[in-house]
Parts: structure tokens; sequence; C-alpha cells
């Protein structure tokens, strides 16, 4: 398995040695957002700097879901099965009814705009998570070069309450999130490079208070090397999978680098899939990855 490193034992029984690394697409600019769409059989991803939306899947190949599509970045489902998208160009969250339409969820807090949502996940209460850097206003390359109105955070929002909190504030530039199977941990990746003579690119682990509304914590979790972490999934295990600068690393529940994903291209995101939600899914650079792996994605409560 020349795609495949392991590092402790335990790995082996995460992968499958006859799975090949599948190039599903290639070709585009910047990829990134895969979600999976079980209910049409089709993955969604971003091709970013284009504006526009993707659609694969096993049948038909690739085809445009949505164009432009507002510079949107991260994306996920959710309790109705409504898709969620980041937009950095409107610098809010949009969601797609059942019937097609758009509708602007949140793109304020405090009276001030945000950043730029970058990845989003959804709670098994309803209520939305999502980071807010900088990055997507910083440049017009993934959207508009526009002025920052306040600091990067992670946000809890409540569509039921149209509520939104600031549950993280500590951070140079929050991206990937992934909550615990038992949602009890959440994880953010954190890519700030702000600090020129000290970046911190980690990511970290929260605890969730018991009611849901809180984070307390805040600790490194895992340094990815080399590179830096991005986008973040969690297994049925536990273990946090996550993009780096050779691939995908596999991170157990205590922190500890159980092996990695070798991918040829430099790796956005990812996220499980498929029938059984045992493939991965991997965007990278201008190539969209599979590979089916011995684990399924996390089911939430």
């Amino acid at each position: 398995m020349q795609h495949i490193e392991v590092i402790t034992p335990a790995f082996r029984h995460l992968v499958l040695e006859n799975a090949m690394l599948e190039v599903l697409a290639n070709g585009f600019r910047w990829l990134e957002g895969p979600v999976w769409m079980g209910d049409a059989d089709c993955l969604l991803v971003q091709d970013l700097p284009n504006d526009r939306t993707l659609r694969w899947s096993e049948s038909g190949g690739i085809s445009t879901y949505r164009s432009p599509s507002r510079y949107a970045n991260g994306q996920t489902r959710d309790r109705q099965g409504r898709l969620i998208a980041c937009s950095h160009q409107d610098r809010c969250l949009y969601r797609t009814e059942l019937d097609g339409r758009l509708t602007r969820l949140i793109e304020r807090h405090h009276g001030r705009r945000l950043n730029a949502p970058n990845d989003v996940v959804v709670k098994s209460d309803g209520t939305i998570w999502f980071t807010d850097p900088l990055y997507g206003i910083s440049t017009d390359y993934e959207g508009d070069r526009q002025v920052s109105e306040q600091p990067p955070a992670v946000y809890r929002f409540d569509p039921a309450e149209d509520e939104i909190v600031a549950v993280a504030t500590d951070f140079d530039g929050p991206n990937g999130l992934a909550f615990s199977p038992d949602e009890t941990r959440l994880y953010v990746s954190e890519t700030g490079d702000q600090r020129q003579d000290a970046p911190r690119q980690h990511i970290r682990v929260f605890d969730v208070a018991s009611d849901g509304r809180a984070l307390s914590g805040g600790d490194v979790f895992h340094m990815v090397k080399p590179g830096y972490s991005d986008g973040i999934r969690v297994d049925e295990h536990g273990n946090v999978w996550s993009s780096a600068g050779d691939g995908i690393h596999c991170i157990d529940p205590d922190g500890d680098l159980l092996g990695k994903v070798l991918v040829p291209q430099r790796v956005s995101n990812l996220t499980f899939g498929g029938l059984a939600k045992n493939r991965l899914f991997i965007t990278a650079s201008q190539t969209l990855y599979s590979l089916f792996v011995n684990c399924r994605g996390a089911q939430t409560p």
C-alpha cells in the first residue's frame, strides 16, 4: 500500500490493503468543502476560486450544481437535510431550502459583519457551529478583498432562537471543525499565520458544556506535520482524520498519530460518504480523490 503509512499497528485495522487511492476528477483551481448527499447518491464540492459548486456521482461524473456559488467554502447538512454553506463573498451562512430557495441565515454578530465563514457543522440539537477567520476577505482570489469588522472566532448559531454567540475568540485563524461522536468534544483547526515569529498551526480540543451551549478548555490536541490542519472529520471510533501537507493524518482520541493516507497534492478537506459512509472523499488542490477505508464516519446522537 504505497499510499498508506502505518505509524502504529492500530491503523492497519482502519485501512484496507486492496483499496487504492482513486482519482475521480481533476482540472480544477482549488477544491474545498466536500459534503456527501446520501439521498441523492452524490458528493458536492466547491471549486472555490472559480466561484462554483460542483456535483460528483459514480454514474454521472462531474457536473455544475450551482454557479455562481458566492464563493462558498465549507458546507454541511442540517437535521432536515438542508444544505448549509459558508459564503466568503457575502460573509454569511446560506441555507438551501428543500424547494431550492436560498435563505441567508446569519451575517452579523453584535451588529458587525462576519469576516468570511470558513467551515460549518450542525449539532444534533440543530444548532450550527462555524469558524470565521479572515482568509476569505484578505484577497480577491477566493471572494472579494474586504475590511474586517471583528476578530476571528468560532460561533454557535441557534436558528430556532435566531441567536448567535461567539464560543471561542482566542484564535488567529479558526478553520475546520468537527464534533466527537458523543458531541462532548469539539475539535477546531487553528491555521493562524498572523504572528510570523510563532504562527499557531495545530488542532485544538474543547469540552462541550452539558447543555451544549458553551465551550471550555481549548488545549492543543495535536500538531500536524508537515504542513498544517485545514479540514477535519471524525470516524465512528472517535479518531480525527485531518488534512496535512503530505495527505491525511489519522489521530486517535488521545492525540497520537496512528497513520497517514499519502496524497500527491496538498489536501484541503475531506469527508466520509458512500453507501456505508466508509469512503473517504478528498479535496486536494486541483484534484478530487477517494479511498475506501475500514471504518465509517461518525454518526451524531
